[in-house]
């Protein structure tokens, strides 16, 4: 009595794991979907995190203005990166993809801001 009474626990347990795993997998995939389609400065915080959000957002606003579209020269988007650059860190159309492709290369070389001729600690007011 007692055995059956487990086996029905544990078939029961593996089906709420399973729509658990589900539900986790939708959610992953809305908010992936909201994310390529967030303004430059959700996208960016969510990126960079809580510690290095406000000096990304610094650095942003100095090198384009939060603007994807910016372009001097060879460098473009959010974070102003040239050709090399986004060979090796990538790049895209969205805020989120320019946020990623800036993230890597600001791990890559540190998390000092050097590659940037914007620094956070300026005043850009």
């Amino acid at each position: 009595m007692a055995r059956k009474a487990l086996e029905r626990a544990e078939r029961r347990l593996a089906r709420v794991t399973k729509t658990i795993v589900a539900l986790r997998r939708a959610l992953q995939r809305r908010e992936a979907r909201a994310l390529t389609n967030a303004s430059p400065k959700v996208a960016i915080c969510r990126v960079f995190g809580r510690r290095y959000c406000g000096q990304a957002l610094r650095v942003s606003w100095c090198e384009s203005r939060h603007s994807t579209r910016a372009v001097n020269g060879q460098y473009l988007g959010l974070f102003q990166m040239g050709w090399s650059e986004r060979r090796l860190f990538g790049h895209g159309e969205k805020a989120h993809q320019q946020a990623i492709a800036a993230h890597r290369y600001f791990v890559r070389s540190g998390r000092d801001w050097s590659p940037w001729s914007c620094k956070p600690w300026y005043d850009y007011s």
